[in-house]
C-alpha cells in the first residue's frame, strides 16, 4: 500500500508543480528537459551505477525501454499542446480517461475479469474524472479552429492509455526487483537523450533561452518524478488486486488527492460538480479494488 500512497502523492505533486511553474515564469519545456536528466542522475545513484552497457543493451527490455521514453515526451507536449488549444479541463478528462484502455487491454492480453460491482466502478470512475475535472467554459471570441485541434484530445486518450498499459505489460512480461530499476533509469535516458537534442537545436537557433531557474525547476520536478514512476513499477508487483483494477485505483487516487491539493493549496474553486465527481471516485477506488469481494 505504500507504493500506491507514493505514486498518487508524487505524480500529484508533479501535476500541482507545472502550476507553479506558470506562477513564476519557468518555461515548461526547459524544466521537462531538465527534469528526465534529473531523473537518470537519480536513478543512476539509487541503482548504484549507470544502467547503459553493452549488457543491458541485449536484454528483451531495453527496447521497450526506449520506447516508453519517447512516449514520456511525447505525451508531456501532447497534454502542453492540449491545454492549450482545447482548455485545462478538456487535457485533464482525456488524460485521465486512458485508464479504460489499460483495463480493457488486461481483459484481452492477461484474461483479468470485470464484472459485477468492479465494472460498475470503472463506469463510475470514468463519470467521476469528467465530474471532478469539470470546468465551466470561459467566455471567448470565436476563434477558427483546424480540424486537427479537436483530435489532440483523443490523441491524449490513447497515448496515455498505452503508456500506462505499457509499463504494465514490461513490469509484468520482462521487469524483475533485481532489473527494475535499470529498466526505468533506460527509459527516462531515452527521453533526456531526445528532449536535450530538441533543446539543443532551439537553443542554437535562439529560439530559446536558458534560464537557471528553468533548470532549478526541473531538479524540484525531476527527483519526484523518478520515484513516481519507481512507486507505479512496485505497486503493480506487489499489487493485490488484477491490473484492472490496480491502474484504475491508482490513477482515481491521483485525481481526487490533485483535486483536494489544488484546492487547499492554491484556492481552486470546487463546484457541487466537482465534489461531487471527488465522491463518487471514492466510491469507484472501493468498488475496483474490493468489489469482487461483495455478495
Amino acid at each position: 500500500m505504500i507504493y500506491l500512497i507514493g505514486s498518487i502523492v508524487l505524480t500529484s505533486y508533479l501535476t500541482l508543480s507545472f502550476k507553479a511553474c506558470e506562477k513564476y515564469g519557468v518555461n515548461v519545456f526547459q524544466a521537462i528537459v531538465f527534469n528526465y536528466i534529473t531523473c537518470v542522475i537519480t536513478g543512476s545513484i539509487v541503482n548504484g551505477a549507470f544502467p547503459i552497457h553493452a549488457e543491458n543493451m541485449q536484454t528483451p527490455w531495453f527496447g521497450w525501454a526506449m520506447i516508453m521514453g519517447v512516449m514520456f515526451v511525447s505525451i508531456f507536449n501532447i497534454v502542453a499542446i492540449t491545454a492549450q488549444k482545447n482548455g485545462v479541463a478538456v487535457a485533464s478528462v482525456a488524460n485521465k480517461l486512458s485508464l479504460i484502455i489499460p483495463v480493457v487491454l488486461s481483459v484481452y492480453l492477461y484474461r483479468e475479469t470485470v464484472a459485477g460491482w468492479k465494472a460498475v466502478g470503472v463506469v463510475l470512475a470514468l463519470l467521476a474524472v469528467v465530474l471532478t475535472c469539470y470546468t465551466k467554459a470561459k467566455n471567448e471570441t470565436t476563434t477558427k479552429r483546424n480540424g486537427w485541434i479537436y483530435l489532440l484530445p483523443f490523441v491524449l486518450f490513447v497515448s496515455s492509455g498505452l503508456l500506462d498499459a505499457l509499463i504494465n505489460h514490461v513490469q509484468l512480461t520482462y521487469v524483475t526487483t533485481e532489473n527494475s530499476n535499470d529498466y526505468l533509469v533506460s527509459s527516462f535516458f531515452s527521453a533526456a537523450t531526445i528532449g536535450s537534442l530538441i533543446l539543443l537545436i532551439q537553443l542554437i537557433r535562439r529560439k530559446q533561452h536558458f534560464v537557471w531557474k528553468n533548470l532549478f525547476a526541473g531538479v524540484l520536478i525531476g527527483i519526484p518524478n523518478y520515484f513516481s514512476i519507481w512507486c507505479l513499477v512496485h505497486f503493480l508487483q506487489a499489487s493485490p488486486w488484477q491490473t484492472s483494477a490496480s491502474i484504475p485505483v491508482n490513477n482515481m487516487g491521483i485525481v481526487l488527492f490533485s483535486a483536494v491539493v489544488a484546492w487547499l493549496l492554491f484556492k481552486e474553486r470546487l463546484t457541487i460538480i466537482n465534489w461531487l465527481g471527488i465522491l463518487l471516485s471514492l466510491v469507484a477506488i472501493y468498488l475496483i479494488a474490493f468489489g469482487d469481494q461483495l455478495a
